[in-house]
């Protein structure tokens, strides 16, 4: 277990949380006492979803007369 005080936690919590990132558990001190155990939090990764098979369903085999970029371009020109 990492340990580190309250002011390093103010000053660099860019690396601390990193090392949570990392699966370290932290114990926050102040005057030499511990006050707090940081735990990292352990997530299950979810696939992506399918989005091609979302517009297939929603939009089916409909074909559009203009690209995105298209559309995007037109309206940026407005």
């Amino acid at each position: 277990m990492k340990r580190t005080t309250v002011r390093d936690l103010r000053c660099t919590f860019a690396r601390v949380e990193r090392l949570l990132a990392d699966g370290e558990s932290i114990e926050i001190t102040k005057r030499g006492g511990v006050v707090a155990h940081l735990v990292p939090v352990h997530r299950k990764n979810s696939p992506m979803p399918d989005f091609a098979g979302r517009v297939a369903k929603i939009f089916g085999k409909d074909v559009l007369k203009v690209s995105g970029a298209e559309l995007i371009r037109w309206d940026r020109d407005r």
